[in-house]
């Protein structure tokens, strides 16, 4: 099991004000899955999202992360598990606008004190892996929006993480872009990735193979995708997919 919570709870305080953004949340995703979160604004998606990244500590409760308690970790530590055993998509790309794609995809192993050979052989296989070897010397401003996602892509997957952890990874492009990312997500599920991901279009959440959704605070269901109601949709286009490899 890659992640294990147990009666994870978060209140933040506004003035004299509790307010509960998480009540009670239990949670279990096993190695190699893919899963999808949903809810409305306020259902305490994204602050569960904070805490699975590390980004937040819960109130309450506790996490389990590869087999390692979170929530009794300091600082430094939690630094360390971000940064090796974490990957970060996100729906802005956050890329560097100075650096090259593959000076891009290195950043995280830079903070790792990585050797520059390792480095660098490490950031190419991963914009390989991403279909993108003919881009790496390109600046983000010189790549399309799928490109760049392509690339933060690569830079969360170059550290080998535990679990891929993706915020609304479609948000900023076209239908046609953002089935081709989700084309790729499918591939790095089957190649053994886990996935979860962050996003409140229904068509997107298709492609995972769980769902669940989020309401108050709670899990408010959680089911295979075929029992979801997100069931009811078409299923999605395949699209030909690109020459994948990754290391596990």
């Amino acid at each position: 099991m890659v992640i294990r919570l147990r009666n994870i709870t978060k209140v933040y305080r506004v003035g004299a004000e509790r307010i509960a953004a998480l009540n009670g949340v239990n949670l279990d995703v096993d190695r190699n899955e893919y899963v999808a979160v949903m809810g409305a604004s306020g259902s305490g998606k994204s602050t569960l999202m904070n805490i699975l990244g590390c980004l937040d500590r819960p109130t309450g409760g506790t996490y389990e992360l590869d087999g390692r308690l979170t929530t009794s970790m300091g600082a430094s530590a939690l630094a360390h598990v971000r940064n090796e055993r974490i990957g970060f998509v996100f729906q802005s790309f956050e890329l560097l606008p100075r650096l090259t794609a593959l000076k891009n995809v290195e950043l995280p192993l830079i903070y790792a004190r990585a050797g520059w050979f390792s480095r660098r052989a490490r950031a190419k296989k991963a914009i390989e892996t991403v279909g993108l070897s003919d881009r790496m010397r390109h600046r983000p401003n010189q790549l399309s929006g799928g490109q760049r996602q392509r690339v933060a892509i690569a830079r969360a997957l170059v550290a080998r993480p535990a679990i891929l952890l993706a915020d609304e990874p479609t948000g900023n492009l076209d239908s046609r872009t953002s089935e081709e990312i989700l084309a790729l997500f499918n591939q790095l599920h089957r190649s053994g990735q886990t996935i979860i991901m962050v996003t409140h279009e229904p068509d997107v959440a298709r492609h995972a193979k769980r769902i669940i959704r989020m309401k108050d605070g709670r899990v408010h269901s959680d089911l295979p995708v075929e029992e979801d109601p997100v069931s009811e949709l078409p299923a999605p286009t395949p699209l030909a997919g690109i020459p994948l490899e990754v290391s596990a």
